[in-house]
């Protein structure tokens, strides 16, 4: 499961805006937490074509305290 870019442009005002050197996409953060959520693996789990799962994890992390994700969900 990977959000189409139709998708991604209803949720993409809800997500903050990326600012200097990112290595990774909003929806390359986004597709990779979904993957997460469907096949239920562990962080260090993620297949690489998703990038580096700590950053994957740390990105979650925040905006998951900043309550990002129950707007986004």
């Amino acid at each position: 499961m990977e959000l189409t870019e139709n998708q991604y442009d209803r949720i993409a005002p809800l997500l903050p805006r990326q600012r200097g050197n990112v290595s990774m996409s909003n929806p390359q953060v986004l597709n990779a937490i979904l993957y997460v959520a469907e096949h239920g693996c562990k962080w260090r789990g993620l297949p690489s074509r998703f990038g580096n799962w700590h950053t994957v994890y740390t990105r979650m992390n925040r905006w998951s305290k900043k309550g990002v994700l129950d707007r986004v969900f």
